[in-house]
């Protein structure tokens, strides 16, 4: 029951051949050699590279673990006999190899590159992947106690800080990790399934609302949505201050460019293949979705611009009519190529959602408004022919082509 539960998710998560296995091995060698190369190098302590690699793939794990695409697979495999403690110890293995080698494997490429490491501590880093994934999941069995996993967390993260460079820090990993199995072994297998009651609540009310309502359920169904804007809202009250001892006024199009790398919600269509089926056969779907969704967009960058805007007042005074104008362009520059992006090129063929959330696409706005920010610091002219791209980015959204249609099967 074990194997075959553990091969069922492991040929979901990298393929039916595992063709995917070998693709994300050649990219870590790839990164690790060409960063290894460069000779960039960093210094990093031996507890704040445990931390990251702790934090990060126990944050992947809890993804993993979290995914709604997941739930069909599950909801069958329920429904087999057999012992629950072996079902969840293979799910577990599952995800647990799919978030260490698609994932951490990357960021260990790059701390093993780029710091000074004895070959022992590759041994403490392979402790912490594991320590990772076990405590990750045995907090997601008893989610219901989220306050003594909170504590939980609390504890282990100021372990790292304050013991991490010890040399017998390992030990205490491997006891916590022997902690996550006993509380795994008790765990109720049915505690790994979401049902789908939240995605046809959201179905099922959007027929009837408008797109908006939609929008704002639908974040306030994936809380970590939520979670993304508030931290982008906590950098818009900070950055001013860094800002303003970096380079005073000139670089205020940079703040407006970071802050539009509020990813989660521009990959709307991406991430919901039900809605982007809906939204490609209906008619006037250029009015229906893609104007109000790019509206939608605008007011979330907006939001964090103005918070920029009132904490720069606070901490430096002088907000001019330009800084707001600024404003207003990039919020909107990063709304329209969004959606554009989202209707000609979404993500394809990931395998549960924390594939989506960490799709290097995602990033290809944020990074074209901060060569914009640059070059708009440099150049201010270069500002009037951002305004005549805007307007022709615009129109192609008013006219909207309707798009190949079959293409959302593939």
């Amino acid at each position: 029951m074990m194997k075959m539960t553990g091969k069922a998710f492991a040929k979901k998560l990298f393929g039916a051949r595992y063709e995917r296995l070998p693709r994300t091995l050649l990219m870590d060698v790839i990164l690790f050699w060409g960063l290894y190369i460069a000779g960039f190098q960093v210094q990093i302590a031996a507890s704040v590279r445990i931390l990251m690699i702790n934090a990060f793939t126990a944050g992947v794990m809890w993804q993993a673990l979290s995914s709604k695409d997941n739930a069909v697979e599950l909801k069958h495999m329920l429904m087999l006999p057999g012992h629950g403690r072996e079902f969840i110890f293979s799910y577990v293995a599952a995800l647990g190899a799919y978030t260490v080698l698609t994932k951490t494997g990357l960021l260990l490429a790059v701390l093993l590159a780029v710091s000074a490491w004895k070959p022992i501590e590759l041994a403490g880093m392979a402790i912490s992947m594991l320590h990772a994934v076990l405590m990750a999941a045995a907090a997601y069995s008893q989610r219901k106690y989220w306050y003594a996993g909170g504590l939980w967390g609390v504890a282990i993260v100021s372990a790292i800080l304050f013991l991490g460079s010890r040399s017998w820090f390992g030990l205490l990993l491997l006891a916590n990790s022997l902690v996550s199995i006993l509380i795994l072994r008790k765990a109720d297998r049915y505690a790994f399934y979401q049902g789908e009651s939240e995605k046809s609540h959201i179905i099922k009310k959007r027929k009837r609302g408008s797109l908006w309502r939609y929008f704002f359920r639908y974040l306030s169904c994936h809380k970590n949505y939520l979670v993304n804007t508030a931290v982008m809202w906590c950098v818009a009250l900070v950055m001013p201050y860094f800002l303003r001892e970096m380079a005073g006024l000139s670089v205020v199009p940079v703040g407006f460019a970071i802050l539009s790398l509020n990813t989660p919600i521009c990959i709307l269509l991406s991430c919901d293949r039900d809605l982007e089926q809906a939204v490609r056969f209906l008619p006037g779907q250029k009015r229906r979705f893609c104007i109000p969704y790019c509206l939608f967009i605008f007011s979330c960058n907006m939001a964090a611009d103005m918070i920029f805007l009132l904490s720069w007042q606070i901490q430096n005074n002088g907000i001019t009519a330009p800084m707001i104008a600024g404003a207003v362009f990039f919020a909107l520059q990063s709304a329209v190529l969004s959606v554009l992006l989202e209707w000609f090129y979404p993500i394809r063929g990931w395998k549960i959602e924390s594939d989506l959330w960490h799709h290097p696409r995602k990033y290809v706005v944020p990074v074209v408004m901060l060569l914009l920010a640059g070059g708009a610091c440099v150049w201010p002219v270069l500002l009037y022919v951002l305004l005549v791209l805007l307007a022709v980015e615009i129109v192609i959204l008013l006219f909207l082509p309707k798009g190949h249609s079959t293409d959302i099967f593939g």
